[in-house]
């Protein structure tokens, strides 16, 4: 996947988390020891006031702080988002396949999460249009889900 079109889409699942207030858990992999640069600005401004558990081992399941972070927030249902997916959401998302299809889970795409969000469309206050309001500027819409490809590209 383009780096931009990663980048793009684990912000827009960061707005949805902050406009529905859902608990959001942040984590990096070994910023403190000098060997990963911390969590990219984009990611950060859509986050404020989130602070990132810094973590040592690559599947974020196997650090203690994490789980408990995630348990912490009370929730049966978890978005998952990496931005290096080959590492960061593969082994935990491995690591928890047989739960998650136990469980009835299913992979989606992040205009349908904000359909999920939303759930009607009368449903006025804050969360008028989540599609909208999660893109970023520079993004155009194809059609009632505003799924449209990025301009200028």
């Amino acid at each position: 996947m383009d780096q931009d079109v990663l980048v793009d889409r684990v912000v827009h699942l960061a707005r949805f988390g902050m406009l529905y207030r859902l608990p959001v858990v942040l984590s990096t992999v070994n910023v403190s020891t000098g060997r990963n640069q911390p969590t990219i600005a984009p990611l950060q401004d859509v986050l404020p006031g989130i602070v990132a558990l810094d973590r040592t081992t690559i599947n974020a399941w196997e650090d203690t702080e994490f789980k408990q972070a995630v348990r912490a927030a009370g929730r049966r249902k978890l978005i998952m988002a990496a931005l290096w997916t080959e590492a960061c959401l593969t082994f935990p998302s491995l690591a928890g396949l047989d739960r998650i299809a136990q469980a009835g889970g299913q992979p989606t795409s992040v205009v349908q999460v904000g359909c999920e969000l939303q759930r009607d469309w009368a449903r006025g206050r804050l969360h008028a249009d989540p599609v909208r309001r999660g893109q970023p500027a520079g993004r155009a819409r194809s059609g009632p889900a505003g799924n449209g490809a990025r301009t200028g590209r």
